[in-house]
C-alpha cells in the first residue's frame, strides 16, 4: 500500500512542515502533503497525503475542524497568541464567569471576521505573517466563517488574568486566535490564544491521529479508499460504469454533491459532481 493518508498527532513546536519532512522519511517517498497547516504552537490532527492520496487534499481543506483551545484575558498580543509581544494588558478583576460566557456565546453563528495579521493569506502575492516580520503594517479584510459550536469548559478567574477553556466546531477558513483576540476586545480587556489542540478535521479525529513517535516504530497508511469512503459521499459502479470513470467521462447519475465513486472490487477510481445535470468529473485517481 503506497497511496494513502496519515493522520499525525502533531506535537507543539513543529511546523507542519516539520511534519512533512519526517513524513517523508518514513514514508520513503517525497510526495507528501498536509490538508491545512497547524501552527508551531499548536498540536493535534494533521492529515497528511501520501503519493496520490495528496490530490485528495485540497477538496479535505474545505471541510469543518475543530479545536480544544485555552484564552487568556487581559493580555493582548501582536500574533493574537502566547508567541507574540504583548501590547496591552488590563486587569480581568471586573469580569466574572457569567459575564464571560455570555460574551463566549456571541461567537457562534454566522460571522465576519477579521483574520489575525500573522496568517497564510497572501497580500498582493506575498504572506500576511511575512509582511509583519518584515515590520509592514497589515490589514486584512473581514471574511464569512461559521462556527457551528462554541463551548466554554471551564472559566478561570480567581487569581491574576482570567482564562477560558473552549471547544470549537467551526468551517475550515477560521482563526481560533482571532476568536480569542475578539472575545477580549468584546469584554473591553483584551485577549490572546495560550493553548490550541486540533481535535478533527471533516471525519478524522484523535481517535485515529498517532504521534510520530508511534509512527516511527510502526508506519501506517489509511488507504485511499477508506479515507474517501470516510471523507465523501460514496457510489459503487458497475463495470460499464467504472470503465466511463477511467475516462473521465461523464456519468448519467444523481449525485448528493462532490462523491467519491468506486470500481466493483472496491478501487478508489475518482471524485464526481453534480454538473449541468449529469455527474461529472473533479478528479480521477486511476489510471
Amino acid at each position: 500500500m503506497t497511496d494513502g493518508l496519515v493522520i499525525v498527532d502533531k506535537p507543539g513546536g513543529m511546523t507542519s512542515h516539520d511534519v512533512v519532512s519526517r513524513v517523508r522519511r518514513l514514508a520513503g517517498t517525497r510526495k507528501v502533503g498536509h490538508a491545512g497547516t497547524l501552527d508551531p504552537m499548536a498540536t493535534g490532527v494533521l492529515v497528511l497525503g501520501v503519493n496520490r492520496a495528496t490530490r485528495l487534499l485540497g477538496h479535505l481543506m474545505l471541510t469543518d475542524k475543530g479545536y480544544d483551545a485555552t484564552i487568556r484575558l487581559g493580555v493582548a498580543t501582536t500574533t493574537d497568541d502566547a508567541e507574540g509581544e504583548v501590547v496591552s494588558t488590563s486587569s480581568t478583576d471586573q469580569l466574572d464567569e457569567a459575564t464571560i460566557r455570555s460574551a463566549a456565546a456571541e461567537f457562534v453563528g454566522d460571522l465576519m471576521q477579521v483574520p489575525t495579521a500573522v496568517s497564510a493569506i497572501k497580500v498582493d502575492g506575498k504572506r500576511a505573517y511575512q509582511r509583519v516580520r518584515d515590520g509592514e503594517e497589515v490589514e486584512l479584510k473581514a471574511r464569512p466563517v461559521t462556527v457551528h459550536e462554541l463551548t466554554v469548559s471551564d472559566v478561570r478567574v480567581s487569581t491574576g488574568p482570567a482564562e477560558v477553556d473552549v471547544s470549537v466546531r467551526c468551517t475550515s477558513g477560521t482563526y481560533i486566535r482571532a476568536i480569542a483576540r475578539d472575545l477580549g476586545a468584546k469584554l473591553g480587556v483584551g485577549g490572546h490564544l495560550t493553548a490550541l489542540r486540533r481535535t478533527a478535521v471533516g471525519p478524522y479525529d484523535l481517535s485515529v491521529a498517532r504521534t510520530l513517535e508511534a509512527l516511527g516504530e510502526e508506519f501506517a497508511l489509511l488507504p485511499i479508499a477508506t479515507a474517501a469512503r470516510a471523507a465523501f459521499a460514496s457510489y459503487d459502479l458497475d463495470e460499464a460504469g467504472a470503465t466511463d470513470v477511467r475516462y473521465g467521462r461523464a456519468l448519467d447519475l444523481d449525485l448528493p454533491g462532490l462523491t467519491a465513486v468506486f470500481a466493483p472490487d472496491g478501487e478508489f477510481l475518482a471524485l464526481y459532481e453534480p454538473r449541468d445535470g449529469l455527474a461529472r468529473a473533479v478528479a480521477v485517481f486511476t489510471g
